[in-house]
């Protein structure tokens, strides 16, 4: 499988263990960046490419790392088509492929081990989305609100 990769500063060292990881796996790695290590850098411009790469590449899986991943998170989600999750227990990676079809998950380097995060990774990529009929409605819901921008939906009666 493809898996794009990108981060800050903060996660760089958790990428780059990934990145080495991953291709000892026989996955497909592109490290979209930063290649070096650069206490100033930013994470929007990593985040954004690697969500873009994602959605050029179906089938494609994406992985963003910061500090929290929250930032990330956002970042990558500014991108039509990319369904990021901020991954932090292993069962929310397992999720966010089984009833999201998240294409991308964002992970906190300063809130995990190399071996929390490694787990959590591996997670992601093993499972598949669900194909639930409730969960493919919702995704579709979602992407014909991103295709479009229409009004906001009206809330059912309380």
């Amino acid at each position: 499988m493809r898996v794009y990769l990108g981060s800050d500063h903060a996660g760089y060292e958790l990428k780059m263990h990934l990145v080495n990881h991953l291709i000892k796996q026989g996955h497909d790695v592109v490290d979209v960046g930063p290649h070096v290590y650069d206490p100033d850098d930013d994470y929007p411009a990593f985040c954004l490419h690697t969500g873009a790469k994602v959605v050029a590449d179906p089938g494609s899986l994406g992985i963003v790392i910061g500090g929290s991943g929250n930032g990330e998170q956002i970042a990558a989600n500014l991108i039509d088509g990319v369904r990021a999750a901020l991954v932090w227990r292993t069962e929310i990676a397992q999720l966010a492929r089984q009833h999201n079809d998240a294409n991308v998950i964002a992970i906190g380097a300063r809130e995990h081990t190399l071996d929390e995060a490694t787990g959590f990774v591996e997670t992601f990529l093993a499972t598949p989305f669900s194909g639930n009929p409730r969960h493919a409605r919702r995704i579709a819901q979602l992407a014909e609100y991103e295709a479009n921008r229409p009004a906001l939906p009206e809330l059912p009666p309380s």
